[in-house]
């Protein structure tokens, strides 16, 4: 992959929040391929690819600032302050995050920091896990007639609590990031909010890497499923717009990312 002629170099000073992608190098933009082959700092989350990560150039400072549940060995706070001081001290920044920076990335927190701190900054769009899983398994998310609303939830809040589907109701396609283990108890989530047992789940693993799958069953069946491993997206689409794709096998592997 080239860049486009004329593409903008990285500013020295400057912090660019970057999407990753669900992993593969040929779905990122133009724009985050540029940024990332320039930039001399690179601060990353655990779930970018070794693929993405590979267009760093070789003297560039790569940190990996994660924070998977579990595994939490760095604060937001510390994030913020290693984007400011490396801005400051002349680096071009590049913070990485897997799917698109904006939707579930902790963006509003970055974007306030480096605002109080009066350090540039760009966001530059990826596509998002939701988006990916939704192209594997070959069903849109809207439809012209059926379906004209999509909603991005997390069942998992700030404080830690597990509520986040309270008052979702099936009007449209829910998409569900960092779901959990407990699918028994995200199936009686949605049930008590008026989902249809025969709602079709779409279940994406490890989007963007070898041992991704995807996963289809009805809502009533999500229980009895053994939970994939992290990272995971659901999708779940009300009976009467589950039609307009071609459907999705068991446990199928594909190689479009």
């Amino acid at each position: 992959m080239t860049p486009p002629a004329g593409a903008a170099a990285v500013t020295p000073g400057t912090v660019y929040l970057v999407g990753a992608g669900p992993g593969s190098l040929d779905l990122l933009t133009m724009r985050a391929y540029a940024v990332l082959s320039s930039a001399s700092c690179l601060l990353h989350d655990d779930l970018v690819s070794a693929e993405v990560l590979s267009l760093a150039l070789p003297h560039a400072l790569v940190r990996n600032v994660g924070k998977r549940c579990g595994k939490k060995t760095i604060t937001q706070e510390e994030i913020n302050s290693w984007m400011i001081q490396y801005a400051k001290d002349g680096h071009s920044v590049v913070r990485l995050k897997s799917g698109d920076p904006l939707l579930f990335g902790r963006a509003a927190e970055e974007i306030a920091a480096l605002t109080d701190a009066a350090v540039p900054f760009e966001v530059i769009p990826g596509v998002s896990a939701g988006f990916a899983a939704a192209a594997l398994a070959r069903l849109p998310l809207t439809g012209r007639i059926s379906n004209s609303r999509v909603l991005f939830a997390t069942r998992h809040l700030s404080a830690g609590s597990t509520n986040g589907l309270a008052g979702i109701t099936p009007e449209a396609t829910l998409v569900l990031y960092m779901p959990g283990r407990d699918y028994a108890a995200i199936a009686s989530e949605l049930g008590a909010n008026g989902w249809s047992a025969e709602t079709t789940c779409l279940v994406a693993s490890a989007l963007g890497t070898e041992s991704q799958r995807l996963e289809s069953c009805v809502l009533r069946d999500l229980p009895a499923m053994t939970p994939l491993p992290a990272p995971v997206v659901m999708m779940f689409y009300a009976v009467e717009n589950s039609g307009g794709g071609s459907g999705a096998d068991s446990d199928r592997r594909g190689s479009m990312f």
